[in-house]
């Protein structure tokens, strides 16, 4: 599942190929890929939306869009979740749908917006008001709102283990399993520490050491480790992530899978000795 830092790409990208152009319609291919409106409202809808601006909220897209009807209707929201195996696409030119095609937007100057899904999992809203989605996500950690201080104070309040937690979204919004690992290997923080336990030096470390990470992710273009996404070269710098058995790069001590909260996580047992 693409996660903050591959979604920024995305955003970045899409960005100056997508605002400013108009939608022209629209091909639901997939009922159920579409969370909400109706699939005839949204049809409806949509046709005839200016696209504003594209900007990210924890792993989602945010699509700004304004009217152009008369009379002047409401801006509303274009939200899209790619989950496991969702892709978008912005093709110029004429573009004949794929088999896993479940959205295809046609804009103006011959562009379509394409939202590939070969699983399904992918979902997409048009709504007035974005909250209506994201009103339960916690702050964004390369925000403002994201301080060594808010860390330690809502760690502490919590007795959770520290992997599962950094997972949750509504503690943290974007953070998955790739960037979770990275970050508690580059704070020095064992997956299994309980939240309470964490003292504020550590917060502090941990704080850190997730804005390092999600920002050297964003730099490279996020990580490219199966056919869902692409393009991107973190991979190629993993501190442990996906290295079961290779050397730590810090210790040179072998690293270890575990299944913590269902999920695959990598850690050294040298430098991740946990309290």
């Amino acid at each position: 599942m693409p996660e903050l830092p591959e979604v920024e790409t995305f955003v970045r990208t899409l960005r100056p190929v997508l605002v400013g152009k108009t939608i022209l319609e629209s091909d639901l291919r997939w009922k159920r890929t579409l969370a909400a409106p109706t699939p005839k409202k949204f049809v409806q809808e949509i046709r005839g939306q200016k696209i504003e601006g594209i900007s990210r909220r924890a792993k989602f897209f945010n699509v700004q869009l304004s009217t152009l009807r008369e009379p002047q209707g409401k801006p509303s929201n274009l939200i899209i979740h790619l989950r496991m195996s969702g892709d978008l696409l912005a093709v110029l030119g004429g573009y004949q749908p794929g088999t896993h095609d479940r959205l295809i937007l046609k804009l103006t100057d011959d562009t379509s917006l394409v939202f590939c899904d070969p699983r399904k999992f992918g979902r997409v809203w048009l709504v007035e008001d974005p909250d209506e989605i994201f009103r339960d996500l916690g702050p964004e950690p390369l925000s403002d709102a994201f301080t060594a201080d808010w860390l330690y104070a809502s760690l502490r309040s919590r007795k959770r283990l520290l992997k599962p937690l950094l997972l949750d979204q509504k503690f943290i919004a974007g953070l998955g399993n790739i960037y979770a690992d990275e970050s508690l290997h580059l704070a020095k923080l064992h997956p299994l520490t309980t939240s309470d336990q964490v003292t504020k030096k550590q917060a502090e470390h941990l704080w850190s050491a997730i804005r390092e990470t999600l920002e050297e992710g964003i730099r490279r273009n996020g990580a490219s480790i199966d056919w869902v996404y692409r393009g991107g070269e973190f991979q190629n710098h993993f501190r442990v992530y996906g290295r079961t058995g290779e050397a730590c790069p810090t210790c040179g001590t072998k690293i270890r899978r575990i299944v913590v909260g269902q999920r695959g996580t990598h850690f050294c047992p040298r430098c991740q000795k946990g309290k």
